[in-house]
């Protein structure tokens, strides 16, 4: 059956809906009323977190994930990207529709289009003063532990180091259980800022609840306003692109959060000059030492 709706989706607009309609009324209740609540949302569904949907569908995340199984995807995160580029009107449909015909330089154009909007979006979806203090949080923070894990990875490993070479002590464990230790340690006076693209990643939110036991504070940057990691954040930043099924896990949604952690960085920056540029001296002195 997943076959039979992606290819629908491929060759008639409106036909993976169709069928996810059709099939709605043989499910059972909770499940039928999670399709109903997808269907709902039209194209619009792609900024939607499963969170979300079991919420409009008065039931529980794990009942949304069964429902698009039931329906034939892999899950929530395929159902979506399905449904949200069969109802697109043809004219709206993402500039990143890549064919198995497309030579490397016309994939690159399109990728190219979909990054970009992808960061357009992100500038109107940050709230200011979520943004404000997002950046206070982190310029008064003892120590900051950077979290994440998967395609998040090496986002809040240069996070960290970024905002180390400007003065404040930060660090991004790459071992999870390391994460988890580094959370239970953190004060009050520290921040745990965690990057997730689905804000509902098991091993960082565990470490996200450590560091809120702690006492941290919690700043989240992801693509979805309604999570279990925005639940339990003090700021949460939200920005993503739209997801295709060509690109891991919402790879246009990965730019958008590098922007958003380059934003921090240069209003850091510019909050603490004189800690910037000590921190900045000294490590180009420390990197000049490793160059020819």
């Amino acid at each position: 059956m997943h076959s039979e709706l992606t290819s629908a989706a491929t060759r008639s607009p409106g036909s993976v809906a169709e069928r996810a309609r059709a099939a709605y009324g043989s499910l059972p209740p909770a499940e039928a009323r999670a399709v109903q609540a997808l269907l709902m949302r039209g194209a619009e569904v792609i900024h939607a977190s499963v969170s979300e949907i079991a919420v409009a569908a008065e039931t529980g995340v794990g009942t949304v994930v069964r429902a698009c199984q039931s329906l034939g995807f892999k899950g929530f995160q395929a159902a979506k990207i399905a449904l949200a580029q069969d109802l697109l009107p043809l004219d709206e449909r993402p500039q990143e529709d890549i064919s198995n015909g497309d030579e490397p330089p016309e994939v690159l154009a399109k990728l190219a289009a979909s990054s970009g909007e992808a960061l357009r979006r992100a500038t109107a979806s940050v709230a200011a003063a979520d943004l404000a203090r997002a950046i206070e949080l982190l310029a008064g923070a003892r120590r900051v532990l950077c979290l994440g894990v998967g395609t998040s990875a090496p986002l809040v490993q240069d996070a960290a180091y970024r905002l180390t070479t400007i003065g404040i002590d930060a660090d991004a464990p790459p071992d999870v259980h390391v994460q988890h230790v580094r959370a239970r340690l953190l004060g009050a006076a520290d921040v745990a800022m965690a990057v997730s693209h689905t804000g509902a990643t098991q091993e960082t939110l565990g470490a996200v609840r450590g560091a809120k036991e702690a006492g941290a504070r919690v700043i989240a940057v992801t693509s979805f306003s309604t999570t279990p990691l925005t639940e339990l954040a003090d700021v949460a930043l939200v920005a993503g692109g739209l997801e295709t099924s060509y690109r891991v896990e919402a790879m246009a949604s990965r730019l958008a959060h590098l922007l958003l952690i380059d934003a921090l960085y240069t209003s850091l920056v510019l909050s603490n000059a004189q800690r910037a540029r000590t921190a900045q001296r000294l490590t180009a002195d420390v990197l000049a030492e490793h160059r020819f």
